[in-house]
């Protein structure tokens, strides 16, 4: 691989070191920066995240990043969003009131429901392994869960949920009855709602197959 095969974008919200240390792990040349002229440069960019939307997304605009991650997206680079890095991808959040996000997948961010299908109390945030399956009409021959087979399982932790447009819905998991989007993609735009960094061998899987995008 070549110089600055991933760009991981530093805004202070995030396991930085430990996504930079799964992409290292299959020889990748990694940065962690918040500079713009770098993140646009960089042949690949993950854009990762924990906590509440509305301090990511005021942080991001403090940074003067949202036209900078628009303009990678726009100009084909593969770009990963992660855990609240892919629900900053959509369109706006409910967190906290509404929040506008990039608008690069169309869709909205919801709380997980507290009630699970069949009527009981649902524990929220969602936090363990849960297993990955194909969402209705999702291919996933040359997606990012091309090397992993339905029902293995990857780390969640979270209390909302992605509900993208059905056309850009690639995986959900099932929680208290409820399809939860696991991963979401629009052409070089890819989030996962876990956590690769933290899902094992399926996690590295998972990553080694960014690399190859």
């Amino acid at each position: 691989m070549s110089t600055t095969d991933v760009v991981v974008i530093d805004y202070g919200v995030g396991n930085l070191l430990s996504v930079r240390r799964v992409l290292e792990h299959y020889g990748a040349n990694v940065i962690l920066t918040g500079d713009a002229s770098e993140i646009i440069a960089g042949r690949r960019v993950v854009l990762p995240g924990v906590g509440a939307f509305p301090t990511a997304m005021q942080v991001l605009n403090e940074m003067q990043l949202p036209p900078v991650i628009r303009e990678v997206a726009a100009r084909g680079t593969p770009l990963l969003g992660i855990c609240l890095g892919m629900q900053l991808l959509l369109d706006e959040s409910e967190e906290f009131g509404t929040t506008i996000g990039l608008g690069l997948i169309p869709g909205k961010v919801r709380a997980i429901p507290g009630i699970a299908s069949d009527g009981q109390s649902l524990k929220v945030p969602h936090i363990g392994w849960n297993g990955l399956h194909p969402a209705e009409h999702a291919d996933w021959s040359n997606s990012l869960l091309s090397d992993i087979r339905p029902g293995e399982a990857v780390y969640f932790v979270h209390s909302f949920m992605a509900q993208p447009n059905a056309e850009h819905r690639v995986s959900d998991c099932m929680y208290g009855g409820h399809k939860v989007s696991a991963v979401v993609a629009k052409d070089n735009v890819i989030g996962c709602q876990f956590h690769p960094e933290k899902s094992g061998d399926v996690g590295l899987r998972i990553i080694k197959r960014f690399l190859k995008l």
